[in-house]
């Protein structure tokens, strides 16, 4: 019997303007092409879920993607692939009260690798109250009361000198909880 595992693909800086256009219909196509099943996508802006009999890990689950879509697009887009339970721990270990707060308030960065403390040591967190984050698995919770459209905190989080070697990826709380409940669909 074959076992299949679900997983989560989240494309980096695709459909936000500018010439990185991914269609939503063509990501399944890529998808599909490389020989996953139950193909979906969520929102347009990069979020696809699949199903894989394959067994290679998350890393060349993406790096295999990667691949793919630079083949078909004429670009590189970064991409983190993750498995139900995963997303659903980051939902599950939120050090913020979530559901007492608004979805734009509440934000996850997905990292491509585990991140410390000592990453962001330079950044004057106090000097941004009350916007706060706190680390998780291989991810990072914010709380942005105005928005992240607004918010210094996020800006500062985003520089190159914080997040170098690293690929991430930022989901309002909304899309968190989808890609928890999509990639757990037929996650077993």
């Amino acid at each position: 019997m074959t076992t299949t595992t679900r997983y989560a693909v989240l494309l980096r800086g695709v459909n936000v303007g500018g010439p990185r256009k991914v269609p939503m219909a063509e990501l399944r196509g890529v998808l599909a092409g490389l020989g996953h099943t139950d193909v979906r996508t969520y929102l347009q802006s990069g979020n696809a879920f699949f199903t894989t009999a394959s067994g290679a890990g998350e890393d060349a689950l993406a790096g295999a993607i990667e691949r793919a879509l630079e083949e078909r697009f004429g670009f590189r887009v970064d991409c983190l692939v993750r498995g139900g339970s995963y997303l659903r721990a980051v939902v599950d270990d939120c050090p913020f009260p979530a559901a007492e707060l608004e979805p734009r308030q509440l934000h996850v960065t997905y990292f491509s690798a585990p991140v410390t403390a000592d990453r962001f040591a330079a950044l004057d967190a106090d000097a941004h109250l009350p916007e706060e984050f706190r680390l998780g698995d291989r991810a990072l919770y914010l709380y942005a009361p105005d928005g992240l459209g607004r918010s210094k905190l996020a800006a500062a989080l985003a520089r190159p000198a914080v997040v170098r070697g690293l690929v991430a990826t930022t989901r309002n709380w909304n899309t968190v909880l989808k890609l928890a409940e999509m990639a757990q669909e037929t996650d077993g």
